[in-house]
């Protein structure tokens, strides 16, 4: 018996020094190297390890292992709450009818005509499309009068669409891409960025850094030019130190989060059994003239990620 403790105290003991070099990452706000950043992901999840070594170190009656697996719950709790402030200091009488935002990943051009089905249905004033090769630009294009687009086959296909004049900007030197626009909506400049930094895969996380650096500082120059949209797939969720670094560059906020829906994991959808565990699709609004009336995420076909829908108001300039 007195073996089988020392075995199941070394099990519980191995695991808990992972997951504590995960959450001490997270406490320290970096993301470090492969396989942390992506770990991160999970960050929430790494409750359910720590509570089972938890009940592990009790039964083994090792009272150092069950309090370092107490305080690590307890650390990792606090640090699954959500990030940034709840609301916005958006004021004044809205300018226009809601603003209707949508941001999808197509999978590779796969769910194009799904897409195409729910905006039909939503009727989204924009559209932040990632993954969308050449022809499903122009599937989609049919639908929407005006379009930002950075052309590309496979994942580095993206485009914005607009029931408003587009004039567009240049996109950010990405792996995929990730183009810039200005949106005239009720006499306003709302300027939108679609954002789709590389994922942190191994070997590529250096590469998922300075992409997603690139869209902090694309938000830093703008933090003080009006509206301010980006959205699209981030790759990353608010446990990254990286995404995190977006938002507070530019006075950006997490639409999800205003909302009361944050932590709605988004990726990846139709995995087998393993359901979506991460929220890395985001809609981030920025200066004083935005505020969020909701948030949607749907299911659609043949991607995987749930596409998010989020219905803004543009307030009068105070």
């Amino acid at each position: 018996m007195l073996r089988h403790r020392h075995a199941a105290a070394r099990t519980v003991g191995a695991v808990l020094v992972g997951i504590t070099a995960v959450v001490g990452c997270r406490v320290v706000g970096i993301d470090a190297v492969t396989p942390v950043p992506q770990l991160l992901s999970f960050l929430p999840w790494l409750a359910v390890p720590t509570v089972l070594g938890l009940l592990v170190a009790l039964a083994a009656r090792c009272r150092v292992l069950a309090g370092w697996a107490a305080v690590l719950l307890a650390v990792t709790a606090w640090y699954s709450r959500p990030y940034g402030p709840a609301s916005t200091s958006a004021e004044g009488r809205p300018v226009a009818a809601p603003l209707r935002v949508l941001a999808a990943n197509v999978e590779f051009g796969g769910a194009t005509h799904e897409l195409l089905r729910v905006i039909r249905r939503e009727r989204p004033d924009l559209v932040f499309v990632t993954e969308c090769d050449p022809a499903c630009a122009r599937t989609l294009s049919a639908a929407y009068p005006h379009r930002a687009q950075v052309a590309g086959e496979g994942s580095t296909g993206s485009v914005i669409l607009s029931v408003h004049p587009l004039t567009s900007g240049p996109a950010l030197p990405s792996v995929m891409g990730m183009p810039g626009a200005v949106a005239r909506v009720a006499g306003r400049d709302v300027r939108l960025r679609l954002a789709h930094p590389m994922p942190p895969l191994p070997g590529q996380v250096a590469v998922w850094k300075r992409e997603l650096g690139l869209l902090r500082d694309d938000a830093a120059r703008h933090a003080h030019g009006g509206p301010l949209l980006v959205a699209g797939d981030f790759n990353a969720t608010q446990d990254h130190a990286a995404f995190r670094a977006v938002l507070d560059a530019g006075a950006l906020h997490d639409a999800a989060r205003l909302a009361g829906a944050f932590r709605t994991p988004s990726w990846p959808q139709g995995a087998g059994l393993l359901p979506p565990y991460a929220q890395i699709d985001h809609v981030l609004v920025g200066g004083d003239d935005l505020s969020v009336r909701g948030v949607r995420f749907l299911d659609v076909p043949r991607t995987d990620h749930r596409a998010l829908l989020v219905e803004l108001d543009l307030h009068a300039r105070r």
